[in-house]
């Protein structure tokens, strides 16, 4: 058994160093580092859904003050393309832990996560569904390319990803299958084109109901622009033959500029978020226009190496009658 996680350990790596400078060279983005733990109170850390609380700590050393540590850093990166006087064209990668606490056990859901976390400076004349289109065409593009390289050097894991990927609006989505849950919305699409990228998740949909849930300070969900798309952000999502679902590998979106921000603050009633300072500096133009998006590298490598359970592709914390029950189904965790 030894031997064979070790395989799994050296497939990992394949998957991921594979992957990651396909999509540095599809988007044009540099390598940096970043932080597991971001002060509190500065707006900086990602909310998720705006519910999920995040691990904290007081530090000694800073008269107590409290540390969180990071959800994910959507809003972290653009601070930093600032600082690093990234230009329009440009973006940066970041490798991503973060942990969440409140997230529910599922066969692809851990406490732990890990992330291609990227953001890119863009254009003010690039807020638009068209560029966010072609981002979507050069992350796919690494996808599918990743995925044969792999099937090339492990034949037992045959390629199954589409060409192409097919979009679709959350709007359109529930017109189609309007009887349907979200999820049930999700599997249909996926298991009928195999990849798909669904656009506009946030904003409230013609049922009363958001598709997805999105925090209103980073994604642009709200936005109604000239060729009648309404949200600058989605989800791709692929077809798990070895999960029988849909399987979401990246979340991502053109960035709120001002009036997004306080459109969507709005919305959600948050208006006094803001006082805080990335939403400040956003306030006061002071921060890039930009896209970007976590992709997650658990997920990529089950997906890629045709897992069945994230525990086979990361080290987390699991229960001792959860390991056994899935050793006895040939499933063994990391």
């Amino acid at each position: 058994m030894g031997r064979n996680l070790l395989k799994t350990e050296q497939a990992i790596t394949f998957v991921k160093e594979t992957f990651s400078r396909k999509l540095m060279l599809a988007l044009n983005l540099i390598p940096v580092s970043s932080p597991l733990i971001v002060l509190d109170g500065t707006g900086i850390n990602d909310d998720l859904n705006g519910i999920e609380r995040p691990v904290s700590f007081p530090i000694k050393a800073l008269n107590e003050q409290k540390a969180v540590v990071v959800h994910s850093l959507a809003k972290w990166k653009r601070v930093r393309l600032k600082e690093l006087e990234i230009e329009a064209g440009e973006g940066i990668l970041t490798d991503m832990r973060a942990l969440r606490p409140d997230e529910d056990y599922t066969p692809i859901h851990s406490i732990y996560v890990d992330q291609w976390d990227w953001e890119k400076c863009i254009a003010t004349t690039d807020r638009n569904f068209a560029f966010l289109k072609e981002s979507v065409l050069k992350i796919y593009n690494a996808l599918w390319e990743t995925e044969n390289e792999v099937a090339q050097r492990y034949p037992e894991k045959v390629a199954i990803l589409p060409k192409d990927i097919f979009f679709i609006s959350s709007e359109e989505l529930l017109n189609r299958y309007p009887d349907h849950t979200p999820k049930q919305r999700e599997n249909a699409i996926a298991q009928a084109y195999g990849a798909v990228f669904i656009y506009g998740i946030g904003g409230e949909l013609s049922n009363g109901q958001a598709h997805d849930g999105r925090a209103a300070d980073y994604d642009d969900w709200s936005t109604d622009n000239e060729a009648g798309y309404k949200g600058l952000n989605g989800d791709i999502l692929v077809w798990n033959p070895s999960l029988n679902t849909a399987f979401e590998l990246s979340s991502m979106g053109i960035r709120v500029d001002k009036k997004a921000l306080l459109q969507q603050l709005e919305i959600r009633q948050s208006m006094d978020r803001t006082k805080l300072s990335f939403h400040a500096m956003l306030l006061n133009d002071e921060l890039p226009e930009s896209i970007g998006g976590g992709i997650g590298q658990s997920r990529v490598c089950m997906f890629m190496l045709k897992k069945s359970h994230i525990g086979e592709v990361q080290v987390s914390i699991w229960d001792e009658q959860q390991r056994t029950t899935l050793a006895l189904q040939q499933v063994h965790l990391l």
